[in-house]
């Protein structure tokens, strides 16, 4: 019921375009922020990775492996994908284009984020991108999306023409 009301209601369009535009500023200001005045990923994996060890560590051990054998030798990836990625969530959100994928992507890095150990913002951002997901088109309707998606739909959607003689189950494509 809740769901359903999120996906159809006036009232919930309106509620979810205030909720997708601060959360897609807070995207916007954390990845303009790293974009201009530089960043490093590298002091956050290694933070993250020391939380994993004592006797109750804030970062579960499959995900600090993770950091240390994979996401730390690429950290010249990650100071680029992160700040790219959060500038581009931010803006998604903020014009409301490709808004389900948008919020998608804010909360694989919210989930990213807590996996090592940083809170902050982190939860609440999880939980209001969570919203906009279950939304779907809703969360778009008051921004670019009203048009986009019905646009996209058409020009990629096969449209079959049944023949109207029932004895040929033929198809055409038009």
């Amino acid at each position: 019921m809740f769901i359903q009301w999120l996906q159809s209601s006036k009232i919930a369009m309106w509620l979810l375009t205030v909720i997708r535009v601060y959360v897609g500023y807070k995207w916007l200001t954390a990845g303009w922020g790293k974009l201009t005045g530089g960043f490093d990923a590298s002091g956050f994996m290694q933070g993250a990775i020391a939380k994993s060890t004592g006797e109750q560590p804030a970062v579960q051990d499959w995900w600090a492996v993770f950091l240390k054998h994979a996401a730390l030798p690429g950290v010249k990836w990650f100071n680029i994908i992160v700040p790219l990625g959060e500038f581009l969530v931010g803006l998604g959100l903020i014009l409301g284009t490709f808004t389900a994928f948008a919020a998608l992507m804010g909360l694989v890095m919210n989930s990213a984020f807590l996996f090592s150990g940083s809170i902050s913002i982190n939860g609440q951002l999880l939980l209001l991108e969570f919203l906009i997901i279950l939304a779907a088109a809703n969360g778009g309707k008051i921004g670019i999306d009203r048009w986009l998606m019905p646009y996209l739909q058409e020009k990629f959607t096969r449209r079959v023409k049944i023949s109207s003689d029932p004895s040929t189950l033929q198809k055409q494509t038009v």
